[in-house]
């Protein structure tokens, strides 16, 4: 149970029907709404996947009253790769766009984020919410002490984004210790406007909603746009430092674990 509703439960994917369920609900997002695509992309059995799914944790939000057997059941998903693990493997998803060299330079624990998509029938509720939650027990037990990750804008034409590229640009760009840049081939400048052109109602308006939630935790952005014509995206690179993140989120996170430490279910 998760707070007063009975039939939502959290975990990370436990077998491949979780797995499989979360690689359909990200097809539904990515592909069929978005207008993705990959070359693991199985457009047949309507799964979004890719060479690094084996190696991640994918936590999941479960309805239990949708069908399992159908691949139904996962209704939000983030995927997540812990700095050990990454090290184990060789590198990150990230390193396909950006050089983190200066990330991994720090020596810090680090958390990749990706994949995060839920479905249309739960946005604007809880649903995030719940993920959230989760990720703060995950981040805690492990003691994670960077999250970074890609957040998309729908869309490859830079001239439409300028606002709100140039808004994170002058406004939430990485302090030069966390500040990874989008690699060269793709890179695109963000710096498309004069910070006095900025307007900052326009550029928020614009702004997809993951993107302006990290900002409000005290999220920032490194440096250059990264532009995927795969998946129809142009794509930032959101960091958020727990040292250094807003007071609001830090007493979110400790009352998280003082619930936890008195064993509240979630």
């Amino acid at each position: 149970m998760i707070g007063e509703d009975p039939h939502f439960q959290l975990r990370l994917a436990s077998d491949e029907q979780d797995l499989l369920a979360s690689q359909r609900l990200r097809y539904e997002v990515f592909v069929a709404e978005l207008g993705g695509d990959g070359p693991m992309v199985d457009h047949a059995r309507r799964l979004e996947r890719d060479s690094f799914d084996p190696h991640y944790d994918h936590l999941v939000l479960i309805d239990t009253r949708r069908d399992a057997a159908a691949l139904e059941h996962v209704v939000g998903v983030y995927r997540l790769l812990p700095h050990d693990r990454a090290q184990a493997l060789g590198r990150f998803y990230t390193e396909d766009e950006y050089d983190l060299t200066r990330l991994r330079a720090t020596g810090r624990r680090l958390l990749e984020l990706g994949r995060s998509c839920v479905h249309p029938d739960y946005r604007g509720g809880t649903a995030m919410y719940y993920l959230w939650n989760a990720l703060s027990d995950y981040v805690l037990e492990r003691e994670i002490e960077v999250l970074f990750g890609v957040a998309s804008f729908h869309g490859t034409d830079i001239a439409a984004l300028r606002q709100p590229l140039a808004y994170l640009h002058h406004n939430h760009l990485a302090p030069p210790a966390l500040r990874v840049r989008a690699r060269p081939e793709h890179f695109q400048p963000m710096d498309l406007l004069a910070p006095e052109a900025v307007d900052r109602r326009a550029a928020l308006a614009q702004m997809p909603a993951l993107i302006k939630a990290y900002l409000r935790l005290g999220g920032c952005v490194g440096e250059g746009a990264f532009i995927d014509h795969a998946f129809n995206t142009t794509d930032v690179c959101l960091l958020m430092d727990t040292a250094a993140m807003s007071e609001r989120y830090r007493g979110y996170y400790t009352r998280r674990r003082e619930s936890s430490t008195r064993g509240t279910a979630r």
